[in-house]
């Protein structure tokens, strides 16, 4: 289980810092929009999905705790 939330932390954090330089990278050029979506949405999920990545890990070191 603890391998389980390593890497579905791990492979959050790497997502939502991609989305996040995407989002970024895209608002320095001076665009506002991508497709359907504002950046400030694309930057909002990157930060949410990294999130969701220090919540993982943050269980998993939780369940070592609960073990030792």
């Amino acid at each position: 289980m603890n391998n389980i939330l390593v890497w579905i932390g791990r492979l959050a954090g790497i997502a939502g810092a991609l989305l996040c330089v995407v989002a970024g990278a895209i608002r320095v050029s001076g665009r506002f929009w991508l497709g359907n979506f504002q950046v400030g949405t694309l930057l909002l999920a990157g930060i949410s999905v990294m999130m969701a990545g220090c919540v993982c890990l943050l269980l998993m070191l939780v369940n070592r705790a609960k073990d030792r």
